[in-house]
């Protein structure tokens, strides 16, 4: 695919049926790996990018963000999903403006979630967060650029694990405009179902970042789209730590070997 418009049109097609899997990179590379691999999708991840900066989830800036919205997008062919977190504002005015600045970094699609920062109310009032949702959409009908929004909610994130206000605050951002929604940390076949039901004919992304379910089981109960989240990113840090503690510790390499070729894989054509 050679235009963001084509990655777009793409993006929207592979919603329309079936189930895919959308896995999240944290930098070019491990981007066009994934790509090379034949996933014909993939998706940002906020802690992967952060931490590739040495920062915390949820410490990255707007332009901070953008930046690496260009970059992962502009390192592959196949479409990229955003990570937008909460639209870098609280009111729907800034969400939508920074909505509009997303949707210009070749990205194919972006998501939008309710939740805070803030322990004391981990999520934005129903109302707001609705119209959060509401200024996505008409930033993205303004913009013409058809990238498809995902409505998220953070409950389950966020200490606040009630399923029926979950699927509330979907089928709300299901009417404000999503065109995919997305409830991540849901872990029961029971709670995929009802919100599969309960949103139909939308889209539903699961995220998988525990064995609870696989990939055809997801499928089988109507999952239209899976992601991992920060988890591939965390797998990486795994292997990364460990190898380094041991150099640390003891000074031996047990873990220098096996390794896999990163220059033949990322030196492949597409």
């Amino acid at each position: 695919m050679d235009s963001s418009n084509e990655r777009i049109a793409a993006f929207h097609q592979l919603h329309s049926s079936g189930c895919f899997v959308m896995p999240n990179p944290w930098d070019a590379g491990s981007a066009r790996a994934l790509e090379l691999m034949g996933f014909p999708a993939l998706a940002t991840t906020s802690a992967g990018a952060a931490w590739t900066l040495g920062l915390p989830d949820n410490a990255l800036t707007l332009p901070q963000a953008l930046d690496h919205l260009r970059t992962v997008a502009g390192a592959v062919s196949v479409p990229v999903n955003a990570d937008f977190q909460g639209g870098f504002a609280v009111e729907p005015e800034g969400v939508g403006e920074n909505v509009k600045l997303a949707a210009a970094t070749g990205i194919a699609g972006l998501s939008i979630e309710d939740s805070t920062g803030d322990e004391a109310a981990p999520l934005y009032d129903f109302d707001l967060a609705v119209e959060r949702v509401r200024a996505a959409r008409q930033a993205i009908d303004e913009s013409d650029t058809g990238v498809l929004l995902t409505g998220r909610s953070e409950g389950f994130v966020v200490g606040r694990p009630d399923i029926d206000e979950t699927i509330r605050r979907l089928q709300a951002y299901d009417e404000a405009g999503a065109d995919c929604l997305y409830a991540p940390r849901i872990e029961s076949i029971e709670h995929v179902t009802a919100i599969v039901e309960a949103v139909a004919p939308k889209p539903v992304n699961l995220l998988i970042n525990a064995p609870f379910i696989t990939v055809a089981e997801a499928a089988e109960l109507g999952v239209r789209r899976i992601s991992v989240g920060g988890t591939l990113a965390r797998t990486a840090w795994g292997g990364f730590l460990e190898a380094a503690r041991e150099l640390a510790d003891s000074g031996t390499v047990s873990r220098f070997v096996g390794l896999p070729n990163v220059d033949a894989l990322l030196g492949r054509d597409l």
